[in-house]
């Protein structure tokens, strides 16, 4: 032991020299081989690129129902927010006086058919009787004026005969012609038929006009949806054409969202997308670009873009709020680098920091798709190309070394 610290002794100086000297070299060293940095190889890999917007859930079209007559609300036994099916009643109005005024629309009807039937079935058999009988009527007068003509001659009879058998022939001949007349009238075509027809006619549509205001007091769902909108109760007196309800059809559901106008290049209809409602952000479901607005909000600088939901969604309801990840471009393959490895990303000349034989070399790139953290690399690098991912301040052509 004693020997030890007489070396150190008599050495001391020395070892302290070699160990400086030491410590020194490795300091130049690593300031000869530059700094430390990470690298990252260029690979092939699937891009997607996305499209990110918020919007609404809407119906292609809503319903506005209100009364087509004036009337006093009796009834309503629908809530706002209730779902309903086509034919569900939702309002009823007062229809005392409807109701009546259609009884008598109605007896009217019957009376215009009776009184038809009555020309059909007996007034005309009667003036074919008539007919008959003034025919033969006609013919006997002409047969008794034909007699007394030939007896005048023989001079057997007077002119006064003669004149009587005459006005009886004419008489035959007149009632023959009224007959006629009658019989024409009562058939089909004729005068008589046609103002029965006519009455008829006239009744029933007046009965339908009052059958139709029946059952406009009766308002009822026309298709299966949500009832969003209430804005009647009873015992309101309602005009012809006020909105009393808005009903939110049953069927295909639309995203309205508003996209940057920046982005509308990349929008195309049909284009897929995943989206899912802020309520319920766990549950995606598919979407489709279905419509696509000509024209552009001055104001915000977004146009607006309509989803089609492609698979019904019990948890959608009108007016939720969705966030859509709207797939715009997707290749599959490409040389592709981390968006945090690109200088100047969003300039006109991009460039990466690119490690070649213990060098640091600023080398332009040219990019394409950008998928989410990745972007696709056009021109500038190779596959398996060292890019440094984490330098520090670097210059052209330093050294640099890597991690092992």
């Amino acid at each position: 032991m004693n020997a030890v610290w007489i070396w150190i002794r008599q050495h001391g100086g020395q070892l302290v020299s070699s160990l400086l000297a030491i410590l020194v070299g490795m300091v130049l060293l690593r300031w000869w081989m530059g700094p430390q940095v990470q690298t990252e190889a260029v690979q092939r890999r699937d891009l997607l690129q996305t499209v990110v917007a918020s919007g609404r859930v809407e119906t292609p079209h809503r319903v506005n129902i209100g009364a087509q007559i004036t009337g006093t609300v009796a009834r309503v036994p629908v809530s706002e927010g209730q779902v309903v099916k086509a034919g569900d009643v939702l309002i009823e109005l007062v229809s005392t006086e409807l109701l009546s005024a259609q009884r008598q629309a109605q007896q009217a009807v019957v009376q215009a058919q009776n009184r038809l039937r009555q020309i059909n079935e007996l007034q005309g058999p009667v003036v074919q009787q008539t007919l008959r009988q003034a025919q033969a009527s006609l013919d006997t007068a002409q047969a008794s004026s034909q007699r007394n003509g030939t007896l005048f001659d023989q001079g057997f009879i007077g002119q006064a005969a003669l004149d009587e058998s005459r006005k009886a022939l004419a008489l035959a001949d007149a009632q023959v012609l009224a007959a006629q007349q009658q019989v024409a009238s009562t058939q089909a075509g004729g005068a008589e038929h046609s103002l029965a027809v006519g009455a008829v006619a006239e009744a029933q549509a007046n009965a339908e006009m009052v059958s139709a205001k029946v059952r406009y007091a009766v308002i009822k769902a026309p298709v299966n949806g949500q009832l969003i909108g209430r804005s009647v109760e009873v015992g309101d007196v309602v005009q012809a054409g006020k909105v009393l309800m808005t009903l939110s059809p049953e069927g295909t559901m639309q995203l309205v969202v508003q996209i940057d106008e920046k982005n509308l290049r990349l929008i195309a209809l049909e284009q897929q997308a995943l989206a899912s409602a802020d309520a319920y952000p766990q549950k995606k479901f598919k979407a489709q670009v279905g419509y696509i607005n000509p024209s552009i909000n001055a104001q915000t600088g977004a146009v607006e873009i309509k989803l089609n939901v492609l698979e019904p969604q019990l948890t959608l309801k009108q007016d939720m709020t969705v966030s859509v990840d709207l797939a715009v471009a997707r290749k599959s393959h490409v040389l592709a680098l981390q968006v945090g490895r690109v200088n100047d990303i969003n300039g006109a000349s991009p460039w990466v920091w690119l490690l070649q034989v213990g060098h640091a070399v600023r080398r332009p790139v040219q990019l394409g798709l950008r998928g989410g953290a990745w972007v696709e690399v056009l021109e500038g690098l190779s596959e398996g190309d060292a890019v440094i991912a984490l330098p520090s301040a670097l210059s052209e052509g330093q050294r640099v070394r890597t991690q092992f």
